[in-house]
C-alpha cells in the first residue's frame, strides 16, 4: 500500500497545474514529504469552482485507531457514499510515490513518477472531519512496473483529461477510472 508520497511543487504551481480558481491562505502549509495523518493538498470542488485545500491524510477508521489511507474495495459500504457523491471526490496532487522492496530490515524505497508530468493526481475521496477534512485515495491492481515491487496494489493515477470527469461525473462513469496507469508512462527510481 502506498503510505508515502511527495509533493515539492508550491501552492501557486499546484493551482496552475490543476486549474484551481480558489487558493485560501493557510497558517500552516503541508510538508513536501507525506505520510498518513499529515496535512496535504487536495483539489476539490465547491460552488462550481476548483479549490486547493489542505486536509489530513487518512479517513477516521470504522474500528481501530489507524486511519484508512487507501481505498481498495470500491463495493464496500464504507466508501460507496463518498464515491456516489461528486462533491466528496478530490484530486490528490503528487510528484512521486514510494513502495518498499526487499526483506524486513533491508527494505529499499522505490520511487515512482510519471515520465511526462512533474505533478499528477491520485483519485481521492474526502469527508469533513474535525475542523477541516480527511482524505484517502483509491488503489487498483498494479501495472507491471509497480507490481514488480508491490504486487497487491497501486494508487489510481488519473490521466489529466480525466480530472474533471472524476470530480463531476456519476459514479458509474468514474468507476472505470480505477485502473492501472500504463507502465510505459512511468519511471521507477
Amino acid at each position: 500500500m502506498c503510505n508515502r508520497y511527495r509533493v515539492t511543487t508550491d501552492r501557486v504551481e499546484l493551482a496552475d497545474a490543476f486549474d484551481v480558481t480558489v487558493v485560501p491562505e493557510y497558517d500552516r502549509l503541508p510538508d513536501p514529504e507525506l505520510f498518513p495523518k499529515r496535512l496535504a493538498y487536495v483539489v476539490r470542488r465547491e460552488g462550481g469552482e476548483r479549490l486547493l485545500d489542505i486536509m489530513s491524510w487518512g479517513f477516521p477508521p470504522p474500528s481501530g485507531n489507524r486511519p484508512v489511507t487507501n481505498v481498495r474495495n470500491l463495493a464496500s459500504p464504507f466508501w460507496r457514499t463518498a464515491l456516489s457523491r461528486p462533491d466528496r471526490r478530490c484530486l490528490v496532487p503528487v510528484g512521486e510515490f514510494c513502495e518498499w522492496e526487499g526483506e524486513k530490515g533491508h527494505k529499499v524505497a522505490r520511487w515512482f513518477r510519471l515520465v511526462d508530468r512533474p505533478i499528477f493526481a491520485f483519485a481521492g475521496l474526502w469527508r469533513p472531519f474535525e475542523g477541516g477534512g480527511a482524505y484517502a485515495f483509491l488503489t487498483c491492481e498494479p501495472n507491471p512496473l509497480v507490481g514488480a515491487v508491490h504486487p497487491k496494489a497501486m494508487p489510481v493515477i488519473l490521466h489529466e483529461e480525466d480530472h474533471e470527469r472524476w470530480m463531476t461525473a456519476d459514479m458509474a462513469d468514474v468507476l472505470p477510472l480505477a485502473a492501472p496507469y500504463p507502465s510505459q508512462l512511468m519511471v521507477m527510481e
